[in-house]
């Protein structure tokens, strides 16, 4: 079963993936599809509001934040780890629960970073909004580290996210009963 999707003239097949036995989501996956990532990244940056560096969570939205500093000319970006790496000094980090992964994870990030993120506004960046816990660990971080939310943006907002008027999504993506009908 798939889901057609239409990102402001661009169509993708999403297929629905089951997360338990009466609740389907759409995979949305930008990995390796470059067209979808450089429309979404301009799409966003034409809602964005003023910032001063971007910040997204590993992993899915890596690809999005990275061509959305590449189309804005950033020379900065910033992406919260899952998890502290040898190299981070002085880690700041939260505990999220996904959707799409069911468990706790942690997102980190270190004071090399939060010295850039201190005392500037933040916006934040993720692939799909759905229950709100991951960009919420982000404004956590963000706030933590001395930075101020700029604004939240996701490609798609998922299910009762749609009616979220904190982030600025592009589209609304519907959650599905195991039959592939629309919740």
């Amino acid at each position: 079963m798939n889901y057609e999707i239409d990102l402001a003239g661009l169509k993708r097949e999403l297929p629905l993936c089951k997360v338990t036995d009466d609740l389907y989501i759409g995979a949305f996956v930008m990995f390796g599809d470059v067209e979808l990532t450089v429309h979404c990244a301009k799409m966003l940056l034409e809602k964005a509001p003023e910032y001063d560096y971007l910040i997204a969570p590993e992993a899915k939205a890596i690809p999005l934040v990275y061509e959305m500093a590449r189309q804005s000319g950033a020379e900065k970006y910033f992406i919260a780890r899952k998890g502290a790496k040898a190299y981070m000094q002085g880690v700041f980090e939260v505990e999220v629960r996904s959707i799409t992964t069911m468990h706790i994870q942690k997102l980190v990030i270190d004071e090399a970073d939060a010295r850039f993120i201190n005392g500037k506004r933040m916006l934040i960046i993720d692939d799909v909004i759905s229950t709100g816990e991951s960009l919420n660990a982000m404004e956590t971080l963000v706030k933590k580290a001395g930075g101020t939310v700029a604004g939240k943006m996701a490609v798609l907002a998922e299910g009762d996210a749609k009616n979220r008027d904190d982030i600025i999504t592009l589209a609304h993506l519907p959650v599905f009963n195991k039959d592939g009908s629309v919740i």
